[in-house]
């Protein structure tokens, strides 16, 4: 499982220190879902800039400039494409005719090489499952709500994007995976990152535990836009093929999660929770999650199932 996070400093107080130290512990705290790779980006002077390392996040040495106003950022946990070749990691770059663009995703597609088939999209050295998403873009030509619509309903298997233009509008594709989003109105900023359990560590990091934050709220199958000057704009996608593949004809009898009524820490809950989110990439269903953990497997146990196979 990787991780986004980011930061949209839309009333530009804060300091390029006060960034580079925001965007630090954040990225530090998104350790716990990938250690392979750590990447940000941002625009300055027109420019975008993207900076990724095949490291954990404690590893880099991360400088915000002091007009750079929204950052996104990715920490990674491999699943297809070697973490070693930089290119592999996120963001990934991309170009839809005048609109530059990076893009991060958290979750796994398992339809890439069919879309390229049947979108003539071309093979390019990047191995990871997440590129479809940034060739689907920039064969639409253009970075906006209709071409993030258009790659979201294709693409099969578990996700969230986070796309950044080169006008600091930042989008967020939410599919089944999660993020959460804060607002700090008396500082002019907003906070993201994969889970409230990552970003509130990292708030209590940087001192903001007595700060007023407002969560957005964010439903699967939305794409907000967020502008350099916190405007907030909204539209929706077909979520349907998220799960189709979460239906399992031989599971024909009812059955129960092992988490009801077992007095099991809520925590544990929401990690089973984001595991079933990813299983279907995986070839799994939901309630095939269920009965291994019912059967005695931890949500640590199942993960490593998940992403390294059977031992």
């Amino acid at each position: 499982m990787c991780c986004l996070f980011g930061l949209i400093d839309y009333r530009h107080h804060l300091t390029g220190r006060k960034k580079s130290r925001i965007i630090s512990i954040l990225a530090s705290a998104c350790e716990i879902r990938g250690t392979d790779a750590t990447g940000i980006a941002y625009n300055v002077g027109g420019t975008q800039r993207i900076y990724k390392r095949p490291v954990p996040a404690h590893c880099m040495h991360i400088r915000i400039p002091e007009s750079a106003r929204v950052m996104m950022g990715h920490t990674r946990m491999t699943t297809q494409g070697s973490a070693k070749r930089n290119y592999n990691n996120h963001p990934f770059p991309g170009s839809a005719g005048k609109d530059v663009f990076a893009l991060a995703h958290n979750g796994v597609l398992h339809n890439d090489e069919i879309l390229r088939r049947e979108f003539r999209l071309p093979r390019t050295k990047i191995q990871t499952d997440s590129y479809i998403a940034v060739q689907l873009i920039e064969q639409k030509n253009a970075l906006n709500f209709e071409s993030l619509r258009h790659m979201a309903e294709n693409v099969e298997g578990s996700f969230t994007f986070t796309v950044l233009d080169r006008k600091d509008r930042l989008y967020i594709v939410k599919g089944d995976n999660p993020l959460c989003l804060l607002h700090f109105p008396s500082l002019g900023m907003y906070l993201y990152a994969s889970t409230e359990e990552i970003l509130r560590h990292a708030m209590s990091r940087m001192g903001l535990g007595t700060q007023a934050a407002c969560k957005i709220p964010l439903e699967c199958g939305e794409i907000l836009r967020i502008d350099r000057d916190g405007t907030l704009t909204r539209s929706t996608f077909d979520s349907s093929r998220l799960f189709a593949r979460w239906q399992a004809p031989f599971w024909d009898t009812p059955y129960r999660s092992p988490w009801a009524g077992t007095g099991r820490s809520s925590a544990s809950g929401h990690y089973l929770e984001e595991i079933k989110s990813v299983a279907a990439a995986f070839g799994y269903a939901p309630e095939e999650i269920d009965r291994l953990a019912e059967a005695g497997f931890s949500p640590e146990e199942l993960e490593e199932f998940l992403y390294c196979g059977q031992s």
